[in-house]
């Protein structure tokens, strides 16, 4: 169930993307909902407690405990991560670009 919902939020992600008119912040948000998701149909599979936290720093470090490959992911979740409520909120924060959005695309498709 988990990972099915993790290929739903990255299918939102592309068409947000794709679509005539981008919602770049929107798109991204489902970037991190695709990783957080992704990781947390790991500890399932693996019959772990899945802790109620959007926190993929956390995650990957629960995961690469199980298993070292997902260290490789470190990097990933420090990026994605802050999308989980960077830009939901009117804020300070710049809104994300295209490149952004690629970038966050790519590495949500890595860690799926």
């Amino acid at each position: 169930m988990w990972l099915k919902k993790a290929v739903t939020d990255l299918r939102t992600a592309k068409k947000l993307f794709r679509d005539d008119e981008r919602i770049l912040d929107t798109s991204v948000y489902h970037t991190q909902q695709c990783a957080e998701k992704a990781l947390k149909s790991y500890l399932a599979l693996k019959k772990q407690p899945i802790q109620k936290t959007h926190d993929l720093a956390l995650l990957v470090e629960i995961c690469g405990q199980l298993d070292e490959e997902f260290r490789k992911f470190v990097d990933d979740a420090a990026i994605l991560g802050p999308y989980c409520d960077a830009f939901r909120y009117p804020g300070n924060q710049d809104e994300p670009d295209i490149e952004d959005a690629t970038d966050a695309i790519a590495r949500a498709e890595k860690i799926l």
